[in-house]
């Protein structure tokens, strides 16, 4: 498949990366999963080789109506959470009784997967898809994250904060590939096609110690030049420990999301948000081994642009 000129509203910069690391027409012209197609049966099996201890360790942030969201992404808001029924007695006085509750929230509101459909750039998705099939009807009728199904996989923590050795990385740090090799040296294994990289900046302490309007600004985060580094091992997705996910305001000037448009438009690489990855990464020192099985599978929500997700480790 062929990909359209671009318009020149993104600097030429985003234009010659897209170029290297799109993936239209790769798994065909109808796939809508992109690069979590590198997580063949194999995969999955050396995956589950990886499992030493049994330790589990879980990488979800409570869902509370106090979260991560702030208000600076419009819309998007914390778990709203409501009891509909309380010990009612539903088949009359003496019978057992029940509890229901509901919940209203973005779904991206806290830990969570991006679908290839969250972003468009030229009026394009994934593998070409225009991006004017995402309707309020129909919602994301193409690359929505109903389409994901289960995921189990090799993954792997480039703990770049430690790598580095400070806590979390100041609010103004870009992730580069650099950074990304260093991280994996010290993890003493080699990133590889079907794995998920999980990446910890550290940052979401800002939001554990109760300070959600730092943690959303200003946010270290991945680089435009990362993408590149995750092409080139075929990863099959890739999550961190902000809220923005790439740097926040971004490194080049006015190109707002230009990460975000890489991943999941040209390489049709899903990404996550809001992971809490410090339990892991006291783990993983522990252990001396970043390498472990990982189950993320998302919620399954038909048309969805993202969905909340409860990832465990398990090493």
């Amino acid at each position: 498949m062929s990909v359209p000129a671009l318009p020149s509203a993104l600097p030429a910069e985003f234009h010659e990366i897209a170029k290297r690391v799109n993936n239209w027409g790769r798994w065909g012209e109808t796939d809508e999963i992109g690069t979590l197609n590198l997580i063949t049966d194999e995969v999955v099996r050396e995956a589950a080789a990886t499992v030493r201890d049994g330790r589990r360790v879980a990488l979800a942030l409570p869902l509370l109506q106090d979260g991560v969201q702030s208000g600076v992404i419009p819309g998007r808001v914390n778990p709203l959470h409501t009891m509909v029924q309380i010990n009612q007695e539903l088949f009359g006085p003496g019978t057992v009784a029940s509890s229901d509750d509901s919940v209203t929230m973005g779904l991206q509101a806290a830990t969570h997967w991006d679908a290839l459909a969250h972003v468009s750039h030229s009026g394009r998705l994934y593998n070409g898809r225009p991006a004017d099939t995402i309707t309020a009807h129909d919602r994301a009728r193409f690359c929505g994250i109903g389409t994901v199904g289960p995921v189990v996989t090799r993954g792997v923590l480039l703990d770049v904060a430690r790598a580095k050795g400070v806590d979390r990385l100041p609010g103004d740090h870009a992730v580069t590939p650099d950074d990304l090799a260093e991280a994996e040296e010290m993890a003493g294994t080699r990133v590889r096609a079907g794995d998920i990289v999980l990446v910890r900046t550290g940052h979401v302490q800002t939001y554990l110690a109760g300070d959600r309007h730092a943690y959303a600004y200003p946010s270290p985060g991945m680089s435009v030049r990362s993408p590149e580094w995750f092409h080139a091992r075929d990863v099959a997705a890739v999550a961190n420990d902000t809220l923005t996910f790439e740097i926040f305001p971004p490194e080049i000037e006015n190109l707002w999301l230009g990460v975000h448009a890489l991943d999941l438009v040209e390489m049709g690489m899903h990404q996550g948000q809001n992971w809490n990855l410090e339990e892991l990464s006291t783990a993983c020192a522990e252990a001396g081994r970043y390498a472990f099985l990982l189950t993320a599978t998302p919620e399954p929500f038909t048309g969805g642009t993202g969905a909340p997700v409860a990832p465990v480790a398990v090493l």
